[in-house]
C-alpha cells in the first residue's frame, strides 16, 4: 500500500492493527482518511477478509463516504463489509434473532410521532394525567431505562415504593406490551434489544465474535451506554477494536452520549495504544488558535492541541448588534456583500444554538433574497402524505401494525370514522388479536356491521397488494400502492395548491424509493422501511444546493465550511441558562462552541445582541464567556456600536444604517412591499396594537425607515422601528 500521503501519526493509526487502539481524532484531521486506509491495509497485510471487519459510524452519510471511499480502494470485496451506523447494524442482528423476544422478523420501526401516539393510548387506558406526567419527560425517563439496559420489571424493582417512579413504570410496561402486540419497536428497543439478545444467547454472541475479528468504531465520544455494551461484547474475544473520537466533541449527552467511554477507554481495554491526530487540513491557524482558547478551559478532557500548516488567515470578525434583527441583518449584508464578490451560497453557514433564533434570521434572508436552507426544520419523512403512504407500505409490510392501520383505514376517504376505529380497538383489545385481524372478519362482530363491507374491501386491497410485492421492482410496486389505494386520485380530485405540493412530494418520494432500489443489491420492501426509520436531518442535506444553510451547531456536526456566523454569543443563549449551574453541562456547552468554531474553513463570524426579545419579553444581554475566552488579538470588531441607553438621542450603529439601506432599500425599489409609514415626529401621540398608548421621546432618521423612542402612558420606554410597529397616530 502506498501510505506517503499521510502524516507520521496518520500512518502509525493505520499501520496499528492489532490490539485496542484509542485514536484522537481533532476536528479536521482526516479520520477518515485514516479509518479508509486502514480497512485497505489490514486486508492486505493480515490476509483477512472484509466479510470479519465491521465498522461502525453515526450517521447515513458517514457511513455512505466510507463505503465509497473503500470501495475505490478494494473495489466490489467491500459489499462483504459491515459499514453501517450502529443502529443499522443492530436491525440486521434483530432481523435474524429477534424471534428470541417473541417478535416476527417483520417488525417495524415507530418514529416518535407514531411512540407518542401508543403513549396517548397508555395514559388514556391507565388513567394517567398528561398535565402530571408529561410525555416528554416520561419518554426522556423510558429512553433512559433503555439505555442502562432496565426492562419495565428492572425499572419497579428500581422505583422501591416511589409512587411516581412506580406509575411511570406502568406507562413503561403497557407501553411495551403495546409495541409488541404491533409487532413494532421505537428507536431505543433497536440498541436495547440487539443487547439484551448477545447478552442472554451465548452461541449468537459467539458467532458475531467470530465474524467480525476487527472493530472499527468513529464518533466514539458519542458511544451511550448501550453501544459500549454492544460493541464491548463482539470485540471481547479477539480484543481488536479501534475507537476514533475527540472528546472535545462530546456533544450529545442529552441523547445519553457518555463522555466517560472515550476518556476511560485506555483502562477499560488493558494495553491499549493512543494515538493523537492534532494536524487540522480544514482551517486557518487563526480560527484553530481561537478554538484552542476556548476548549483549553475545560478540565475534563484529553492533553492535546491543534495545529496547521494552512496558512495564518483573516482576523474572527465580530459584530454586536443593539438588538437580534440587526445581528440579523448583518449576517444576512455580509452575505450579500461576499455573494456580489462571487462567492457562492452554499459556502456559508449561519450556527445558532436554538432553533427558535432561526425565525429572524429566515425572515431577513426571505426579504433580501437569499436562498437559504433550514436543516432540522419539518423532515421530508414527517410531512402528511410521506407518513401516509409509508403506513401503507408498513401495513401491507406487516399486516399486525395497528398504528399504521389506524393512521391509513380512512385515507383517502372511505366512511370509516373514528368511532369504527375505536370499536375495533377495543375487539382488538378483547380477542387480543392485530386491528387488521379484526377488520378482515368484520361481518362477524355486530358493533362493525354498518362499516363492515367496507373494512373487508379495505382489507382485501391490502392483501391483494401484499401478494403483488412479492413479484414487483419495489419503485412500480409503491407506485402502484399510490395508485391502487385511490390516494393519488383523492390529492388529484382536490385540486388546490396544498395538494399539488403534496403531489410533488410523493413524486420525490417515488424517487427516493427508486434511489434506494438502485443502491442496493437486492432491494427489499422491510429494506427500505428501515432506510426510512434510520434517515436523521443531516441526511437529506445536498452540498451541491447553492443556498445558505442554517442549522443548530448540533446538526453542524461533521459538516465544513469556508465562512462561518455563530449568532447568539450571550450568557444564558449560549451557553443555555440551563447548563450555568453545573459544571458538566457548561464544559459540555464549551465542547459545542468549540465544535462550531472548527466548522468554519476561511472566515470566522461570531455575533452577539445587546438586548434580544425571548417570548415577548425584551432583556439586556451579557456577552457570551466564550466570546470572552477568545483572545482580542483574534478578534476584529466589524460595526460594533453599543447601543447608549442613557444618551437623549438613539445611537444607530452603522451596520443597520448600511443594512437597511443595501436591503430594505431594494426590497422597496423592487416593489415587493408597501412602504410603511415612518412620518413620525417627537412629541406626537401614538398607539400601539399591543402597547398601549404613549408618547414619542425621539426620532432616528435614516433612509427609508426611522427608529423611535416611545414612552407608554404605563410609564414603559419602548424602541421601535417605524417600518415594523405599525403606530397609529391619535
Amino acid at each position: 500500500m502506498d501510505l506517503t500521503g499521510l502524516n507520521n501519526m496518520q500512518k502509525q493509526a493505520v499501520q496499528q492493527t492489532d490490539g485496542p487502539v484509542l485514536i484522537l481524532a481533532g476536528a479536521g484531521s482526516g479520520k477518515t482518511t485514516v479509518l479508509v486506509n486502514r480497512v485497505a491495509y489490514i486486508i492486505e497485510t493480515k490476509n483477512i477478509h472484509p466479510y470479519n471487519i465491521l465498522a461502525i459510524t453515526f450517521t447515513n452519510k458517514a457511513a455512505n463516504e466510507m463505503k465509497d471511499r473503500v470501495n475505490a480502494i478494494i473495489g466490489e470485496l467491500s459489499k462483504d463489509m459491515w459499514i453501517c451506523t450502529f443502529h443499522a447494524a443492530c436491525v440486521r442482528i434483530l432481523r435474524s434473532h429477534i424471534g428470541v423476544l417473541g417478535f416476527s422478523p417483520s417488525f417495524v420501526i415507530y418514529d416518535s410521532s407514531d411512540t407518542k401516539t401508543v403513549m396517548k393510548d397508555c395514559y388514556k387506558e391507565l388513567d394517567i394525567d398528561e398535565k402530571n406526567y408529561p410525555f416528554r419527560l416520561v419518554s426522556s425517563v423510558i429512553s433512559k431505562a433503555k439505555d442502562d439496559m432496565l426492562s419495565p420489571n428492572d425499572f419497579y424493582k428500581e422505583a422501591l415504593g416511589d409512587y411516581r417512579k412506580t406509575r411511570i413504570g406502568e406507562i413503561y410496561e403497557l407501553y411495551q406490551n403495546k409495541l409488541k402486540a404491533n409487532n413494532a419497536i421505537d428507536f431505543d428497543d433497536i440498541l436495547f434489544f440487539a443487547v439484551k439478545i448477545l447478552e442472554e444467547n451465548p452461541e449468537i454472541l459467539e458467532k458475531y465474535q467470530n465474524r467480525f475479528q476487527y472493530i472499527m468504531v468513529d464518533e466514539y465520544q458519542d458511544t451511550n451506554n448501550c453501544q459500549y455494551k454492544l460493541i464491548s461484547m463482539i470485540a471481547n474475544k479477539h480484543q481488536n477494536i479501534c475507537v476514533v473520537g475527540d472528546d472535545d466533541q462530546s456533544i450529545y449527552k442529552f441523547r445519553g452520549a457518555n463522555i466517560q467511554n472515550i476518556l476511560n477507554f485506555e483502562h477499560t481495554f488493558k494495553g491499549c495504544t493512543v494515538i493523537k491526530l492534532e494536524q487540522n487540513y480544514r482551517s486557518t491557524s487563526m480560527i484553530l488558535d481561537a478554538a484552542n482558547a476556548v476548549i483549553h478551559n475545560n478540565k475534563g478532557r484529553k492533553d492535546k492541541s491543534l495545529w496547521t500548516e494552512n496558512e495564518r488567515g483573516e482576523k474572527i470578525k465580530l459584530h454586536i448588534g443593539y438588538n437580534e434583527r440587526d445581528e440579523a441583518l448583518y449576517i444576512a449584508n455580509e452575505i450579500e456583500k461576499a455573494h456580489k464578490r462571487g462567492e457562492q451560497y452554499a459556502d456559508f453557514a449561519v450556527l445558532y444554538r436554538t432553533n427558535a433564533q432561526s425565525r429572524i434570521l429566515e425572515e431577513l434572508f426571505m426579504r433580501s433574497g437569499i436562498p437559504y436552507k433550514v436543516v432540522g426544520g419539518l423532515r421530508f419523512y414527517d410531512r402528511k402524505e410521506i407518513k401516509d403512504i409509508i403506513a401503507y407500505l408498513r401495513l401491507i409490510h406487516n399486516p399486525d401494525d395497528s398504528l399504521s392501520f389506524a393512521r391509513i383505514v380512512n385515507e383517502p376517504k372511505r366512511s370509516i370514522g373514528r368511532t369504527t376505529i375505536e370499536k375495533i380497538a377495543s375487539l382488538s383489545s378483547d380477542f387480543a388479536t392485530s386491528y387488521f385481524e379484526i377488520a378482515k372478519n368484520a361481518n362477524l362482530y355486530s358493533d362493525l356491521s354498518r362499516s363492515a363491507s367496507g373494512l373487508i374491501e379495505f382489507c382485501s386491497m391490502i392483501l391483494s397488494l401484499k401478494k403483488a410485492e412479492k413479484t414487483m421492482h419495489l419503485t412500480e410496486f409503491a407506485e402502484k400502492v399510490l395508485n391502487d389505494t385511490g390516494y393519488m386520485a383523492a390529492l388529484t380530485l382536490e385540486n388546490t395548491v396544498e395538494s399539488k405540493t403534496r403531489i410533488d412530494n410523493l413524486g420525490e418520494f417515488l424517487s427516493a424509493v427508486s434511489e434506494y432500489e438502485k443502491s442496493e443489491e437486492t432491494p427489499t420492501l422491510a429494506g427500505f422501511l428501515e432506510n426510512v426509520s434510520l434517515v436523521s436531518d443531516i441526511d437529506g442535506y445536498d452540498e451541491d444546493d447553492d443556498t445558505c444553510v442554517l442549522m443548530t451547531i448540533h446538526s453542524a456536526k461533521g459538516l465544513e465550511f469556508p465562512y462561518v456566523f455563530i449568532s447568539g454569543m450571550e450568557e444564558g443563549l449560549f451557553p443555555s441558562v440551563r447548563s450555568m449551574d453545573n459544571s458538566e453541562d457548561l464544559e459540555e456547552e464549551r465542547r459545542l462552541c468549540y465544535v462550531a468554531i472548527t466548522r468554519a474553513k476561511k472566515q470566522l463570524y461570531v455575533t452577539a445582541a445587546k438586548s434580544r426579545t425571548v417570548y415577548g419579553q425584551t432583556t439586556h444581554q451579557v456577552n457570551s464567556r466564550f466570546l470572552r475566552e477568545i483572545p482580542d488579538e483574534f478578534l476584529k470588531e466589524d460595526g460594533v456600536t453599543p447601543f447608549d441607553k442613557f444618551s437623549d438621542s438613539i445611537q444607530i450603529p452603522q451596520s443597520v444604517k448600511r443594512a437597511k439601506t443595501e436591503i430594505f432599500g431594494k426590497i422597496s425599489s423592487a416593489g415587493s412591499f408597501d412602504t410603511p409609514n415612518i412620518d413620525f415626529s417627537a412629541g406626537e401621540r401614538v398607539r400601539h396594537q399591543k402597547f398601549g398608548d404613549g408618547t414619542i421621546t425621539a426620532v432616528q432618521r435614516f433612509e427609508k425607515d426611522a427608529l423611535l423612542e416611545v414612552k407608554l402612558d404605563s410609564g414603559e420606554t419602548k424602541r421601535l422601528m417605524a417600518s415594523m410597529a405599525k403606530l397609529e397616530k391619535i
